[in-house]
Parts: structure tokens; C-alpha cells; sequence
């Protein structure tokens, strides 16, 4: 009698998958990310979902947040502190910086909380957790384009055309993303273990906005304080883009140099503490 070959589903059955921790300051194991990159999508439209489900207006509050605080700004800086705009118009000048700087307070806000409010999702299922402060940071993104179109339309209204600079708009927009996924790494951890953390997100983007360029311009900051202001990764960010956009004079490359460094080590110190806090999540949420 011949005998039958047996069944994926037996060997499946009979297969054991061993998930340890793992060990060293630098086996990062970012090839599973990739694997398993598929969940980043999943999560994102999961948050996209229910951040507009049974609203009225729906996407529509990714305009109106912007440009509400433009015209605050507009009122309060523009008109009655007279702040300096680099030759253009306030409320485009002010709404250019809101762009990146809405799309990075609203990530990391969401990414800061996200390890602690999917935890019941990391005890129960394995895959990597960088994924989730990575569609943290990705999710935002929807709200940024549908602003931009906004920011267009302001650029047509005002006669404003882009310069050649405008070519340099993505890698800026990667450094904004990089930038919210560097410092998301270091407050998601330590929410996860400590949960006043995420109290104080909120005072601290309050705080970091201030400490940036968006209702001013960096070129008001006396030229020795430059260097130290570039240790703030955002404002090289925020600088860029007005001038890819806007083609604002003297643009304070200094500022975006040592913005870029910051971020680099930002987003790489990001990851090695992230895999280092990741071996207790599953004990400490």
C-alpha cells in the first residue's frame, strides 16, 4: 500500500516558532519591519478611520486646524507685533511653517501614546513594534497633503510661484518625517514605562513650537545664536520649506545643516533605544 506524503497543515502543526528578545546594543533586526510592512498600512487606515468616523465635516478638520491657526497668528503677529515675514505675505508665510509643524505635533502626539494604547494588541500578537509608532508617524501624512493643496491654492491667490528650490521639498519632507519618527522613538518607550509621559506631550509640543520658526522668521535670531537655534531639528525643517515654497531670501542653510545632523542622530539613537526598551513592553503595558 502506498503510503501518503503528509499535509502542509500537519507539518504546519508540528512546526515550533521560538520568539526570544533580542540581545546586543545594535542586532536591530530592521529586515523584519520590511517582512512585515504590509501592517503599516492596516494600521494607518485603522487611524484614519477612527479619527473621522461619525464626524461631520470629516477631512475637512485637516484644513481647518491650519488655517484657523494662521489667521490667529495672522491677527495676533502679523498685524499687531508686525513680525518680519521675509517679503511676503504673513498668512502664507505663517501657514507654510504650520504645514510641517502640524504634521509633526500631530505625530508625535499620536506615536508618543501608541505603544500604550495598543497594548492589548502586543501581548496577544507577534510582530515587530517599531511598526507602530512608524504608522504613528505615517498616519498624519493624509492630513499634510490635503493642507498642501490648501497651501497651493494661497500660493495662486497670492501670486507666488515656487523657485527652483521646490525640487528640495521632498527631501524636507522625509526630514520632517524622520524627525517626528526619531523623537517618537524615545517618547514611546518611556510612556510605555512611565505613563506621565504622555501628560506632558501635549506642554511639551506647546513648548517646541514657540522655540521654532513658525510665527517668526529664523533670520530675527542674532547670528551667533544660529548654531545653537539649528540643535532644534524641526526648524531646519521649517526653513526649508519656506524656501523650497516660498523662495524666502537668504535662506539660513547653517540652520538646516545642523538640523539635518541633529536628525540623523536623533532617528538612529531612536532606534537602538526603541529595540532596547522593546525586550519589556510585553511586562511593563
Amino acid at each position: 500500500m502506498k503510503m501518503s506524503s503528509p499535509s502542509l497543515a500537519d507539518a504546519a502543526a508540528n512546526t515550533m516558532v521560538l520568539i526570544r528578545p533580542s540581545r546586543g546594543l545594535f542586532n536591530l533586526d530592521l529586515a523584519s519591519v520590511w517582512e512585515f510592512r504590509e501592517l503599516v498600512y492596516f494600521f494607518v487606515w485603522r487611524d484614519f478611520k477612527v479619527r473621522y468616523k461619525q464626524t461631520v465635516i470629516g477631512v475637512a478638520w485637516a484644513v481647518l486646524q491650519p488655517l484657523l491657526t494662521m489667521a490667529i497668528f495672522t491677527v495676533i503677529f502679523g498685524f499687531f507685533a508686525k513680525m518680519p515675514s521675509d517679503g511676503v505675505p504673513y498668512p502664507i508665510f505663517a501657514f507654510t511653517a504650520l504645514l510641517p509643524w502640524t504634521y509633526f505635533a500631530q505625530a508625535i502626539s499620536r506615536s508618543g501614546t501608541s505603544l500604550v494604547g495598543d497594548s492589548n494588541l502586543i501581548k496577544k500578537v507577534y510582530f515587530p513594534r517599531l511598526i507602530i509608532p512608524v504608522a504613528s508617524v505615517v498616519s498624519p501624512l493624509i492630513d499634510f497633503f490635503v493642507s498642501f493643496f490648501v497651501l497651493l491654492a494661497m500660493m495662486i491667490w497670492y501670486g507666488i510661484s515656487p523657485t527652483w528650490g521646490v525640487v528640495t521639498l521632498p527631501l524636507f519632507l522625509v526630514l520632517a518625517c524622520a524627525t517626528a519618527l526619531g523623537v517618537s522613538l524615545w517618547l514611546a518607550p518611556l510612556n510605555a514605562k512611565y505613563r506621565d509621559v504622555g501628560h506632558t506631550i501635549p506642554f511639551l509640543v506647546q513648548l517646541w513650537m514657540y522655540a521654532s520658526p513658525v510665527v517668526y522668521s529664523v533670520n530675527i535670531v542674532p547670528e551667533k545664536w544660529r548654531p545653537l537655534y539649528g540643535l532644534n531639528p524641526i526648524a531646519g525643517v521649517i526653513e526649508g520649506f519656506r524656501w523650497a515654497l516660498l523662495g524666502t531670501e537668504r535662506p539660513a542653510f547653517h540652520v538646516i545643516g545642523i538640523s539635518t545632523i541633529v536628525i540623523v542622530v536623533l532617528l538612529a539613537s531612536g532606534i537602538v533605544f526603541f529595540k532596547r526598551m522593546e525586550r519589556t513592553f510585553a511586562d511593563t503595558l
